[in-house]
């Protein structure tokens, strides 16, 4: 495995970027993704509810490809600002599954999900299924104050509560 290269920091950054486009909702997080091929060229973009409500940022970007004859993903890095989810509610098909299925061999993320809508196994799921994960920690604390309409709500204790 190898370390994260200044593309990867770059990219990352414009997927965190890309988030900002995502409608603020109380049940949902604000994730941007892209995918960028093994010559750095963007393959495609996505981000949460970008076309419909229940639409992940992954399931966008991957979605955009899907049909089309041309790259082969096998080269390509997704990068994801939270970590691809492994359950959901609104459709059959996670995110890692789908990663997995386009044959994507890398990823690369700044935040794993937190515990508050599912127990997410992203990380573990893609590195059993042979793909190579990369984490920049250090951009985590934007991806949180993107994300701070969910996670500050959760942080709270309730009125009355010790906290």
């Amino acid at each position: 495995m190898s370390g994260p290269t200044g593309a990867d920091r770059r990219w990352l950054n414009a997927a965190i970027e890309l988030s900002r486009h995502s409608p603020p909702a109380p049940d949902r997080y604000a994730v941007g993704a892209l995918v960028v091929g093994g010559d750095g060229t963007v393959l495609a973009t996505g981000y949460t509810g970008e076309a419909d409500p229940r639409d992940h940022a992954e399931e966008a970007a991957l979605a955009k490809l899907a049909g089309r004859s041309g790259p082969d993903l096998s080269h390509a890095t997704i990068y994801s600002s939270l970590e691809p989810c492994t359950t959901r509610a609104s459709r059959l098909a996670s995110c890692t599954g789908l990663i997995l299925a386009a044959g994507i061999r890398r990823v690369v993320l700044a935040l794993r999900e937190p515990l508050v809508f599912a127990d997410c196994h992203g990380v573990e799921t893609l590195r059993r299924g042979g793909v190579e994960v990369v984490e920049i920690g250090d951009l985590a604390p934007s991806v949180r104050r993107i994300n701070a309409h969910v996670l500050d709500d959760r942080r709270r204790p309730p009125d009355g509560a010790a906290g």
